[in-house]
């Protein structure tokens, strides 16, 4: 079974709004890690290979090495063109943005840990189906994990804002 590489910790930053720098507290990586995991739907954000918007909401599951999802719609040949994203919380008030590169995930052992993460999540019945995820209704399409190399979050009005960057990913 191939090891987990769990993420690395993020520096929090406080991030440029409507161009000037907060001047409040910043969140705990654990304020976005809680919501990331919590949440229902998750607005995936790609670029079409015409180079237009796509965004449609999606279940996903945060693990320990990044937030993982399946779809077989337009994001599928979006992300083959063009791997980065953009992920959004729905909630408005306390929001959250994961940006990051998708890739896909096909081996055997990462396909069954997301599938169990993501049935138990969401009482569904996602099964590995050769390097794709399947369910009781036929296929669904490939595994993607993000692998985040900026988050950006804040409370209600805008409190706390904060930017999350991984040593991988150059602050902007």
């Amino acid at each position: 079974m191939p090891e987990v590489v769990p993420l690395p910790e993020p520096t929090a930053q406080v991030p440029m709004l409507f161009g000037e720098r907060a001047t409040s507290a910043l969140l705990p990586w654990a304020w976005a890690v809680e919501r990331l995991t919590a949440a229902r739907n998750y607005w995936v954000v790609t670029v079409r290979a015409d180079s237009s918007p796509h965004a449609r909401p999606l279940w996903c599951v945060w693990l320990e090495d990044g937030l993982w999802f399946t779809t077989g719609s337009q994001a599928v040949k979006s992300l083959r063109a063009n791997p980065h994203v953009s992920v959004n919380l729905e909630d408005g008030s306390e929001s959250l943005i994961v940006e990051g590169v998708a890739e896909a995930v096909r081996t055997a052992s990462d396909l069954e840990r997301f599938c169990a993460a993501y049935n138990a999540k969401y009482s569904h019945t996602a099964v590995p189906s050769g390097d794709e995820i399947a369910d009781a209704d036929g296929p669904i399409g490939p595994a993607f994990r993000v692998r985040p190399s900026k988050v950006y979050g804040w409370q209600a009005d805008m409190g706390d804002p904060t930017r999350w960057t991984f040593p991988e990913a150059a602050p902007s």
